[in-house]
């Protein structure tokens, strides 16, 4: 394995980095792997593998930001367009972008078969969604590379199933943008603000 980083260091170092490159310090054959070893080793509810990832770089992740930009443009009020337009550019800017989808086929199946928790599978769904987010942002950090996740869906959904082949039944969750970090991104990010001491988030019991 290449990584930079042990798992508690790449956890300790992520973080939202926003001023990224488009370039990457790894190649995309090693991009391509550490994807596989998400859909590979993160569990899910029930076995259901309901999650599908979706992987842009280059030209292709530039086309997502593109159709983003484009639908926020029609409905985002003129006098805050520039602020949005920067951030947006910023997307952009990146190497790539992790689409995180949910299939809903293998929770159906499972609804179907084990009715007493048909509630509950789109909940666990959510959840497999995010182990995958978090192993995913935390593996490449572990390579040296930066990214932020954000939440624009539903607005680019059908734009880009058109323009990426993807099932309109699949269910955007997510987008983690990641590339190299622009020198002094990280410069200026601070420990991480606990808005409670440890002893009021955790309890341990029978130690």
């Amino acid at each position: 394995m290449s990584s930079q980083l042990t798992l508690p260091q790449a956890a300790h170092e992520r973080r939202s980095i926003y001023q990224l490159q488009k370039a990457s310090t790894i190649s995309d054959a090693r991009i391509k792997e550490i994807v596989h070893d998400a859909i590979r080793e993160v569990p899910s509810s029930f076995n259901s593998q309901s999650t599908r990832l979706v992987v842009l770089v280059k030209d292709e992740h530039d086309k997502f930001w593109d159709i983003v930009t484009d639908v926020l443009k029609s409905i985002v009020p003129e006098d805050k367009w520039e602020s949005t337009a920067g951030r947006l550019a910023g997307f952009k800017g990146g190497y790539g972008t992790i689409l995180f989808y949910e299939d809903p086929e293998p929770i159906k199946s499972l609804q179907t078969n084990l009715p007493l928790y048909a509630d509950r599978f789109p909940v666990w769904s959510e959840h497999t969604s995010a182990m995958h987010q978090y192993y995913l942002w935390t593996a490449l950090e572990a390579e040296g590379l930066g990214a932020n996740l954000q939440h624009y869906n539903p607005l680019p959904d059908q734009k880009a199933a058109e323009l990426f082949n993807i099932p309109l039944e699949w269910s955007l969750k997510a987008q983690l943008v990641f590339g190299t970090p622009a020198e002094g991104a990280r410069a200026n990010i601070k420990e991480k603000e606990q808005k409670k001491p440890f002893e009021e988030r955790v309890f341990f019991k029978g130690f």
